[in-house]
């Protein structure tokens, strides 16, 4: 029986990260991992992602700040392109990244910006020039 956590959950993670990432996640369910993706699509996304006191731009944000700092990189090119489909400016990704970089460490700010632009290149998203000049005077 699914539950409305499932729904709710399934609805938000389809949302944030696409039906197509969605779709493989569910494609590879076997006994070994059907648990865990319920506690996931469940938990993760039916009961946080779908409470009302952030909006998704913001929980995209600090999750990137969080999976850069545990330094888990296919999580955190999955949450860029999560980011950018929730409307978050390559503006708030770099200023997310630069926090980053101060309170966990250049190493981590490093990786975090090395795997936020192999994801935009993917994405086909080029930053301005003009506003990364702009920002320095």
């Amino acid at each position: 029986m699914t539950t409305t956590l499932d729904q709710d959950g399934l609805q938000a993670r389809r949302r944030v990260l696409g039906d197509e990432y969605v779709n493989q996640a569910i494609t590879g369910l076997d006994t070994f991992n059907i648990e865990f993706q319920q506690l996931v699509t469940e938990y993760c996304w039916g009961k946080i992602w779908t409470r009302s006191t952030l909006d998704d731009r913001q929980r995209s944000l600090i999750n990137l700040s969080m999976i850069a700092a545990l330094n888990r990189a296919d999580e955190f090119k999955t949450h860029v392109r999560g980011a950018l489909r929730n409307g978050c400016t390559i503006e708030e990704i770099r200023d997310t990244l630069l926090q980053v970089a101060v309170y966990c460490g250049i190493p981590a700010g490093v990786e975090a910006f090395r795997l936020a632009r192999q994801v935009l290149d993917t994405e086909g998203v080029t930053p301005s020039a003009n506003s990364a000049s702009e920002e320095t005077k």
